[in-house]
């Protein structure tokens, strides 16, 4: 498992994006949190297998009906504030 941070640009505030998100990742028993940042976009933390990365990366760019996802950035990080088990939506 790797710890993954993704930033999400495009129209992905406003528009259950983050909703969107956080309810596939509880679907499929991902670990993470998603929120909105100040510039627009919205950033993602999520622990995935390597398996995972890619249906994962899908999600994000079906993103909600009115979203429309331009651009996804990611990196592994070594720690993050991850609850023990779900996914969040953090304010």
């Amino acid at each position: 498992m790797e710890l993954y941070r993704f930033f999400i640009f495009g129209r992905v505030q406003g528009v259950f994006y983050r909703k969107f998100v956080s309810s596939a990742a509880m679907k499929r028993q991902f670990r993470g949190y998603v929120k909105n940042l100040a510039d627009g976009s919205v950033e993602v933390v999520v622990e995935l297998t390597d398996e995972d990365l890619e249906e994962f990366m899908r999600i994000l760019k079906e993103g909600s009906p009115l979203s429309t996802v331009e651009n996804i950035s990611y990196e592994v990080i070594a720690d993050a504030d991850l609850v023990y088990d779900g996914f969040e939506i953090r304010y």
